[in-house]
């Protein structure tokens, strides 16, 4: 009788693992900062729609997770800040699918100590101004891309004394909202999100044609090679309800929307 349940529980157990397995491979995905608040609803969608999927998200900047990818990180997903990191990533035959265009970024201007509506670029330049956050322009695009505005406008050398770096886009929200920096340049994704919109803060959009377009691209990793809950969430960015998801956290859609 001992030897019959036993052999019952082996049978419950292997059952029981088969079907773990079967319920959705694991998902791990790594994507830039400024993407928290959009990647974040459409996650919570997406699970209501696929309550087995397994999907992990770890955020930072795109530059970072570059250097961990090619070092061997075992992510599935990519989602860069710009396109530039996935290419590479394409080339290096790391990236296993297309490099998709899923989102083109805008930068603000946000404070909660000054208006910047009043002022623009000049707020940067301000008496009151001792402080400037925007993202370590090495590591992060949207860093990258506050720099050339500051250029454009021709006030990066009167206030690049003031500029202190965060390691990301989202810390350098968290710089300006918690009183490290009197300003800051962030992403209109964060500007947007319901914990910065408590902030009571304000912000100015920098107009587009200040700096290159932040065209932000996502791929495939070769370690979901054997993944297809990898490739259906890659083709989930691509619905309707993720594409007006990303549009109502500002950003423009590859379409032009």
């Amino acid at each position: 009788m001992r030897e019959i349940l036993k052999q019952m529980f082996l049978s419950w157990f292997l059952l029981t693992l088969n079907f773990c397995f079967a319920s959705g491979d694991k998902v791990t995905i790594v994507a830039a900062a400024n993407f928290k608040p959009a990647l974040d609803s459409i996650l919570a969608v997406y699970k209501l729609q696929n309550p087995d999927e397994n999907i992990q998200v770890t955020y930072g900047s795109s530059g970072k997770f570059y250097e961990q990818i090619t070092n061997g990180a075992p992510f599935d997903l990519f989602f860069s800040a710009d396109m530039n990191y996935p290419m590479k990533l394409r080339e290096k035959k790391i990236a296993i699918s297309p490099v998709k265009l899923y989102a083109i970024g805008r930068l603000v201007i946000w404070s909660r100590k000054i208006n910047p509506e009043i002022d623009g670029m000049k707020s940067l330049s301000g008496p009151d101004v001792k402080k400037i956050a925007i993202a370590n322009r090495a590591t992060a695009p949207y860093g990258a891309r506050a720099m050339e505005a500051m250029k454009f406008y021709h006030i990066y050398d009167e206030v690049k004394s003031r500029l202190v770096f965060g390691e990301n886009i989202a810390q350098t929200a968290q710089f300006v909202v918690f009183g490290a920096a009197d300003i800051g340049i962030i992403a209109l994704s964060d500007a947007l999100s319901q914990p910065m919109k408590i902030e009571n803060g304000k912000y100015f959009v920098i107009p587009g044609e200040s700096y290159k377009p932040l065209e932000q691209g996502c791929v495939i990793l070769k370690h979901a090679k054997n993944n297809p809950s990898a490739a259906k969430f890659f083709d989930f960015i691509s619905s309707g309800i993720a594409a007006g998801i990303i549009s109502n956290f500002g950003y423009l859609l590859p379409n032009g929307k």
